[in-house]
């Protein structure tokens, strides 16, 4: 998965997604100059592959990836 995605998001965490750690709309590009940015990052690829491990072999990663793919339209 990191191959695919060009080691975009390998950073090392101790739990998938940390119960203080809040995703919001108002995180979201908010100008034109953000979107462009953010178009550059593989966000679905990485989303859906993280899909298809946390189904295969990581059911613990289950609610951090339901919270991220919330947002796959406008990352």
């Amino acid at each position: 998965v990191l191959e695919r995605l060009n080691n975009y998001v390998a950073k090392k965490f101790g739990t998938p997604l940390a119960g203080h750690f809040k995703l919001s709309k108002e995180m979201c590009p908010r100008i034109e100059q953000e979107r462009i940015e953010m178009s550059k990052v593989p966000y679905s690829l990485a989303v859906c592959s993280l899909m298809y491990v946390k189904v295969c072999t990581r059911p613990d990663i289950a609610h951090a990836v339901r919270a991220v793919s919330r947002f796959m339209s406008d990352p």
